[in-house]
This record gives structure tokens, sequence and C-alpha cells, in this order.
């Protein structure tokens, strides 16, 4: 087990984003100048590779914007993964498992078109136990700061690990750091259906359309059109120990319900080189604005610019945050959430609630 590295003097005050990565990757992206062509030789434009995996491109985001991370992943020292991460100087705490971690493989098109292909990874069975401790223990205060702010699991599950591992990293750090930790989750499928049936209680979901649909139902072409259809079904998540639902919608944006309201912010026009990564770094931008202290339209206003930065990289690059532009993403208000959780009262005193439908101002710096 590798000893995180010690944060860089002189980042900005705010709060430790600790990321989990139960299967990272050496993720390899090839630009084509043409479209992918099955069956035929062709060549590339541009190739790279990097340490990735959804938690891994969490805390590049993290690092790029000078802020405060360790990533959480199984390797060994010198795992190219592990190597990569470390000449980048992205703080790890590794598990070590005496196996190599698995390469993703991604095709980019001058359209945007993305393809992946994804190997399995190498299999954690018996090691469930390990991994919590250790998310847990890296999650807890430090010689030199309290413990973490943001705890993201985030990603697919590698081969060994049951469908409820999600839930068991939840309870890890719930019963070492009760709510003083919050939690993050990025993830899709059995495991997340799992986590959501466990009533284990999440800070923050990420899905996307696709995800959401997996879970609630309905159409994600019809979430993707329509705001306010998106953030009903996204509120059905409360339901289910979920406090605040971050849905990306990709070029349309994404759509932010808590326990005050619902907002939905459209992405502006870029150029997209290769959306590998755009979801992750949408998380991190909202995460960072949090640590900040930021109202939620400024969180989305954040994760939209982020996520929109990164789509105009090529490969499976990451921006920092000052290569972006919230100030340029219209946030509007669709009301309160659809929830049996509702919003709290206004206390005496403060601003009543923005009435439904009507375009928030995301002050600068907020």
């Amino acid at each position: 087990m590798s000893t995180p590295t010690t944060p860089q003097p002189g980042r900005p005050i705010g709060g430790r984003i600790v990321t989990v990565t139960p299967n990272p990757s050496l993720d390899r992206t090839i630009e084509l100048a043409g479209e992918l062509q099955r069956g035929a030789v062709q060549r590339a434009t541009r190739s790279t590779a990097e340490p990735g995996g959804k938690g891994v491109n969490v805390s590049r985001v993290v690092v790029a914007s000078g802020g405060d991370t360790v990533a959480v992943l199984p390797g060994d020292e010198l795992d190219p993964v592990l190597v990569g991460l470390a000449t980048r100087g992205i703080p790890t705490a590794a598990l070590p498992i005496g196996a190599a971690l698995r390469s993703n493989v991604t095709v980019t098109e001058p359209t945007g078109t993305t393809t992946k292909l994804n190997e399995p990874g190498p299999s954690l069975a018996g090691r469930l136990d390990d991994l919590a401790d250790l998310v847990a223990t890296t999650a807890g205060p430090t010689p030199t700061g309290p413990a973490a702010r943001w705890v993201v699991l985030a990603g697919s599950l590698p081969p060994g690990l049951p469908d409820d591992a999600l839930a068991v990293l939840v309870r890890a750090v719930r019963q070492r750091h009760g709510d003083d930790v919050r939690i993050a989750v990025d993830s899709s499928g059995v495991p997340f259906t799992a986590l959501l049936q466990s009533g284990e209680r999440i800070d923050l979901v990420k899905p996307n359309a696709e995800e959401l649909a997996e879970v609630v139902g309905g159409d994600p072409e019809q979430y993707e059109q329509d705001p306010e259809r998106a953030a009903a079904a996204a509120a059905r998540l409360r339901e289910r120990g979920v406090d605040t639902v971050l849905l990306t919608l990709g070029s349309a944006g994404a759509v932010l319900v808590d326990g005050t309201g619902s907002w939905t912010a459209a992405a502006p026009r870029i150029t997209a080189r290769s959306t590998v990564g755009a979801g992750d770094s949408s998380l991190a931008g909202y995460l960072l604005a949090e640590v900040a202290g930021a109202t939620p339209e400024r969180r989305l206003a954040q994760a939209v610019a982020t996520g929109a930065a990164a789509a105009g990289l090529p490969g499976s690059d990451v921006p920092a945050l000052d290569a972006t532009d919230p100030d340029a993403i219209v946030v509007h208000r669709l009301g309160p959430p659809a929830s049996p959780v509702g919003p709290p009262p206004t206390p005496p005193g403060a601003s009543a609630p923005t009435p439904v439908g009507e375009t928030v101002p995301v002050p600068h710096g907020a």
C-alpha cells in the first residue's frame, strides 16, 4: 500500500477530494483523419497514452486546477498507470495486486464521434475489505489537515468484486467518518442499482441520460431534449437516498436537482475533438466549485463549462478551471424537485426562491 503524496504547498484553500477508481486503466487514444472503417487499415494522425478511469480523470482536473486530491486505486508501484500518475504529479494511495492494470483504446474521428474498446481489468477477488479500509483511511485527517471534503466513487467494477461493492465502500466511509465526509458516485449498471437499493445515503450522483434511464426508466433522448422531464426523472433518485443529482446531457448541457430546487444549463457551442473524460471533468468542475463555497447555480455553470472544455481537447486531455468560462453559461431555474424530499422552508428574512422558469444570474466567483 503506497503512502499518499503530500499535497503541494501553495494550493488554494479548499476541501480535499479523494477519488476511488476500482478499475483504472491506461487510456490509449487514437485520432483518425477520417471516419473509422471496419476491416480497413487506417493511419492515425495522433496517439496518446494517459492514466485513466473516471476517478483518475477527476483527480487530474483537480491537480491541473491547483486543488487537493488523492487518487485511490489498485495497482503496483511500477505499473504504467501508477508511473504515469506520479509523473503528472497526481497523489495516489494504491492497493498492490500483483497484476497489470488494463488498457483501454479510444478511437476518435474528426466529427467528434468516439469509439471505445475497454478491457475487463485484473481480478480483485477477495480484496474488497482491503480496498474499503484504504479508502476510509485515505479519507481521514492527515498530519497537516482535516478529513477529506469528498470521496468520489467512480467507474466500473473489476472482475472479482461483488455487485454490492459500492455499498460496502460507502458504508466503510460512513462508519469511519459519519457525515463529515461527503460521498459522490459516478457509476452505472448493476453496481449502481445495488447501491441505490442498499439504503446507504449518497450526497451526489452524476449519471448521464442513458444511466438515468437504466434506473428510473424513460427515454434518454427525451431527457436530452426536455430539461424539465430530465429534472423530474432525476428527482426520483432523491427517493432512494440521494441528496443531489448532477445529470450530464452531453452537448445538451446538464441538469442539477437538490433539496432546494432544480436548474438546467445549456452547453456552449464548441468544436468537439474527443468526449473522453468530459463527464468526469464536469463532475470535477462541480466539486471544485462546491469546495470553494459556490451556489448550486455556480456549481452547475462550472460543471458545464469544464465538461465543454474537456470535449474541445484532443484525446483524454483534461482542462484546468482557469481554462474554462463558467460566466458564459446561462443557468435556468426549473423549480422545486418533484420528490418527497422537498425543499426546506425559507428562513425568516431570507430571500424567497427564484420563480419557476426564471433565468438565474450566476454571480462572478459565487
